[in-house]
């Protein structure tokens, strides 16, 4: 190659280095939570967004744009211009175990809340409007009249899916926001036809599950985790005391439910008692019986996947430590004897029988469970305010929420396994 052909190969590359910025997601970055909502602003902006995988935390590279470079300084998203470093960085993700994830598209996203305030927040939420994503809601009647299609990523938080109310029968049945809930629900099952609570309840998820099938992501946390199998799993079951829906349980429940029909456990007994708070076994510690071990010492670990062969299980364990603060809710986290063999395990607590993070597949789609309620409130109670995520911007555990709403975008390769 002559002196001409060698300036001009590298004025070509010195231009494609300098048109690169890399969002760093270790412990360099001063807003971890925005950078997420930096992501998926460029992505709304039909600019494609390179994830690389356990490079640096799961870092961004995106084209240098000056309006890019921009919002992250008024989002307050760190980032560094990347020039002659770029052939490096391909160079060490080719030789560890690291990968390059493409995000083209900003995936639409949904929450399922209902339409009147409930005395706890959402972390989902939170997280979000705090990353600024864009985000729509809906409830019931949009499921059951086949809404979900439109979009590509639902997240289900604290809610009951058996027709129970919460189980928040002992404590607060006679709260003014209980009985609301309870009449607004009753409501929305005669709407549809429906004789009780849990029948409607059991028809939205359904509907949910087949949403997932046909190529939907669902994320759920806390109580919509368990509850939502359990209602699967009881289709023609009455599981439910008579105090919710006023007729008898059916007789020897346990041995009445399909466990071919639920997503992620098995082999689960329930607690059928308005007095109990709790669902079933699946829940782990029990939130009627809680073994607390403070915030202080809970942590659950997360599991180094490899980048190039499992990048789905990679791209939702994108961290920048390894060690995440446990965190309480009325689903704290999942019994390990009671889940599925085909289910990925992404984060546990090594000392215990406690599941936090697992993710499964079903027919063209996927789902995620975490356990828990807040990342940053150990024990969040009903009525406590919502956590202010400006004092958290670098939460490990809200980023393995905001992990989720970026694996829709990614494009699929082919599994090398």
């Amino acid at each position: 190659m002559n002196r001409l052909a060698i300036s001009f190969f590298l004025l070509i590359n010195s231009t494609i280095f300098s048109q690169k910025i890399l969002i760093p997601m270790d412990q360099t970055q001063n807003d971890h939570l925005k950078a997420y909502g930096i992501a998926y602003y460029v992505l709304n902006r039909n600019i494609n967004v390179d994830w690389l995988l356990n490079f640096q935390g799961g870092s961004f590279l995106i084209d240098n744009h000056s309006f890019i470079q921009a919002e992250c300084k008024i989002r307050g998203v760190t980032f560094v211009e990347v020039e002659n470093q770029l052939l490096d960085i391909y160079s060490r993700i080719e030789q560890s175990n690291m990968d390059i994830v493409l995000l083209e598209k900003a995936p639409k996203i949904a929450i399922y809340t209902p339409p009147n305030k409930q005395p706890w927040d959402d972390a989902v939420t939170l997280a979000l409007a705090y990353a600024e994503v864009d985000y729509e809601t809906l409830w019931d009647e949009e499921v059951l009249n086949n809404k979900l299609d439109k979009y590509d990523w639902i997240h289900l938080h604290h809610e009951d899916f058996t027709g129970q109310y919460g189980k928040f029968y002992r404590n607060y049945h006679n709260a003014p926001w209980y009985i609301e809930q309870k009449i607004n629900f009753e409501n929305l099952a005669k709407k549809f036809g429906l004789k009780s609570v849990h029948e409607e309840k059991k028809a939205v998820s359904r509907k949910i599950k087949n949403y997932i099938s046909n190529g939907g992501f669902l994320f759920a946390m806390c109580s919509a985790t368990d509850s939502y199998d359990i209602a699967l799993s009881l289709e023609t079951v009455d599981g439910v005391h008579s105090v919710f829906d006023g007729t008898p349980i059916d007789k020897d429940i346990d041995s009445k439910i399909d466990y071919s029909k639920s997503l992620a456990f098995t082999n689960f007994s329930l607690y059928t008692d308005p007095m109990i708070y709790e669902f079933s076994d699946i829940d782990y510690p029990p939130s009627h019986n809680p073994i607390t071990r403070g915030a202080e010492a809970d942590y659950f670990s997360l599991f180094e996947f490899s980048a190039k062969y499992d990048p789905v299980p990679t791209m939702l364990t994108q961290n920048h430590v390894p060690i995440v603060k446990g965190f309480m809710g009325q689903t704290t986290g999942f019994n390990k004897k009671m889940i599925k063999n085909h289910v990925v395990i992404m984060g546990e607590d090594p000392a215990s029988d406690q599941v936090k993070y697992l993710h499964g597949n079903l027919g063209k789609g996927s789902y995620t469970f975490y356990g828990g309620h807040d990342p940053e409130d150990y024990q969040h109670f009903v009525g406590d305010p919502p956590t202010d995520l400006s004092l958290h911007r670098n939460s490990p555990g809200y980023r393995l929420i905001l992990n989720n709403i970026l694996f829709p975008a990614a494009r699929k390769k082919e599994k090398k396994t």
